[in-house]
């Protein structure tokens, strides 16, 4: 990917937060991983708007109601016993 130099001014207190948070020593690292997650949520959220704008079909809206046949679950393993905790 190509990078380009740039000079910004940013908050000192957020840049060191968001270095901490990501554990990460630059400050082009904590902005990179910033610029990626705002694109991201633009995305998801412009994703989501687009979805609303078509609603579901009726089919669609049934898998919604659809319960799971969880009897297949139902046994006598003692998953303690098969997965013990490792200490």
């Amino acid at each position: 990917m190509a990078k380009e130099k740039a000079t910004i001014t940013v908050d000192r207190a957020k840049l060191s937060e968001a270095r901490a948070l990501l554990g990460v020593s630059s400050a082009s690292a904590a902005i990179d991983v910033a610029l990626s997650e705002l694109i991201r949520r633009h995305r998801v959220l412009h994703d989501a708007i687009a979805y609303t704008r078509t609603p579901p079909t009726a089919e669609e809206g049934a898998l919604g109601h659809v319960l799971p046949d969880w009897s297949n679950l139902a046994d006598d393993t003692d998953w303690d016993a098969e997965w013990p905790e490792s200490s």
